[in-house]
């Protein structure tokens, strides 16, 4: 009980904080930078500000280090500009760590990685997927089109990254590697990743599967690249029934997601997988990637 106790003591006041009317559609980074500089704020020694790298207009990219722990992981929401809901969520959890750093863990928060397309409210950065601008067997729009995906990708690097998290809208559904386009979706860790899932989903009640199997198969993607060339342990969160939540549903995906996604990392591996070799065979994506969603 007291677990549980704990993590509604530092979600509520989030979604408390935003249930005045909160014009989600017309925030810019800037005012997400002012949150994260707030959080910082009022836990200067549990949290703080840093930059992860540019994208191509020469704006830093920033995230919210929480913790300070040897075992170092990320939450990286919008990639996708027009998917503010992920950005929110973010948000929610860089002040739920804040508060409560998880034991043992550094763990960072991108609440905007497409920093143009979010302020336009675009799928697109430069014309380009983000998520699909990352290296793979069965390929790429990429590799690294964009300085914003290539500073993640460094980050991943510099700070020896084990589990990561993506969140976007919207698809209830917590999935894991491999999406590619290939005959065989399996990982070695397949009963790994479906108890992680699970265990994430106590709240949400979202299915919990392959990503290619149970959404679409998709070449370039952050996840599978973050397994394939390093075995970290990465989920992608797809949340909510819209690309446009209002402020109730902007709070259930608060709800419903981050005593989740801070149980996916109390639970997860605490080094990197060492069997993250893609074995199988890729086959003709045959459009099924459903760039729109």
């Amino acid at each position: 009980m007291k677990k549980i106790w704990i993590l509604g003591l530092f979600i509520l006041p989030y979604a408390i904080s935003t249930a005045h009317a909160v014009d989600f559609r017309n925030r810019k980074y800037t005012d997400i930078q002012k949150d994260m500089n707030d959080i910082a704020a009022r836990t200067p020694h549990t949290a703080q500000v840093v930059e992860i790298g540019k994208n191509d207009q020469g704006t830093p990219i920033v995230a919210l280090k929480t913790g300070a722990g040897p075992v170092h992981n990320l939450i990286v929401a919008t990639h996708h500009g027009n998917e503010y809901g992920s950005t929110e969520v973010a948000l929610a959890l860089a002040k739920s760590l804040s508060e409560a750093p998880i034991t043992g863990q550094t763990v960072y928060v991108v609440p905007v990685l497409n920093v143009t397309g979010y302020n336009a409210r675009s799928r697109y950065e430069r014309g380009q997927d983000p998520n699909r601008d990352y290296p793979g067997p069965c390929g790429t729009d990429g590799p690294f089109f964009l300085k914003s995906t290539k500073s993640l990708s460094d980050f991943l690097d510099r700070e020896n990254i084990v589990a990561s998290v993506t969140l976007h809208t919207y698809s209830p559904a917590i999935l894991y590697p491999w999406g590619f386009s290939a005959d065989n979706y399996s990982t070695e860790y397949d009963d790994i990743y479906k108890q992680l899932g699970e265990a994430a989903a106590q709240e949400s009640g979202y299915r919990v599967g392959n990503s290619a199997a149970d959404l679409y198969p998709a070449d370039g993607c952050f996840e599978d690249y973050a397994m394939w060339k390093h075995g970290i342990w990465s989920m992608l969160f797809e949340m909510g029934f819209s690309h446009s939540p209002n402020q109730a549903a902007v709070d259930e995906m608060i709800r419903g997601n981050v005593p989740g996604i801070r149980r996916y990392f109390e639970q997860a591996p605490r080094q990197r997988a060492e069997h993250h070799d893609f074995t199988a065979h890729c086959v003709a994506n045959k459009g099924r990637d459903r760039r729109s969603e």
